[in-house]
């Protein structure tokens, strides 16, 4: 027999398509919640992908990856890229 769960404290993933409504209008929409909700989701991303306990080689790859395309990109023209180091005579 499955357990009934009230729909104020199911997660959007458990929520039906019927009951989405009622379940987005029991939040409380009031600047404390709000600001409470931006700090709930603030922690958790950084304890996901910055407070790491292991680190490992794939972090350091991202941030290596999107400095090399952060440059490509700022070095680019509507001709194509410029290559500053090259001397065309």
């Amino acid at each position: 027999m499955a357990s009934v769960v009230p729909v104020k404290e199911k997660q959007l993933m458990g929520v039906q398509l019927g009951e989405l409504p009622s379940w987005i209008l029991m939040w409380d929409f009031t600047p404390k919640s709000i600001a409470g909700a931006f700090q709930r989701s603030y922690y958790r991303y950084y304890n996901k992908y910055v407070n790491v306990k292991k680190g490992g080689v794939a972090g350091i790859t991202m941030v290596l990856a999107a400095y090399v395309l952060f440059n490509y990109c700022r070095c680019t023209t509507e001709e194509g890229p410029v290559w500053r180091h090259i001397r065309h005579s």
